[in-house]
């Protein structure tokens, strides 16, 4: 798939083109899959961050600023997920609302 751009702004000039590789659908992870692993993947990052707490609570490291940003990227991934799960649930509930 081929994508030109006619540039309007000013001071630039000409046509670019971008190219996209076409997917054919047995090649992409089914919807179900990709939520699997970025759960997975989030799962890893809390697990990864109670680990570095219980080693600076034991006294095995002394890194401070790692326990707390290994925690707060957990935090923030977790949300995310909450947020776009919450998002998928509207999606689906606008869907369902829906009148044929």
């Amino acid at each position: 798939m081929e994508i030109r751009l006619n540039s309007t702004l000013p001071g630039v000039s000409g046509t670019s083109t971008l190219s996209a590789p076409l997917h054919n659908r047995d090649d992409a992870p089914s919807f179900a899959e990709t939520l699997k692993e970025v759960f997975g993947k989030i799962n890893e990052m809390q697990l990864h961050s109670a680990e570095l707490a219980r080693q600076f609570a034991t006294g095995e490291t002394d890194d401070l600023v790692r326990v707390v940003t290994a925690s707060e990227e957990a935090s923030v991934a977790l949300q995310l997920a909450v947020q776009v799960r919450n998002k998928v649930i509207e999606a689906y509930q606008e869907i369902m609302r829906m009148q044929v």
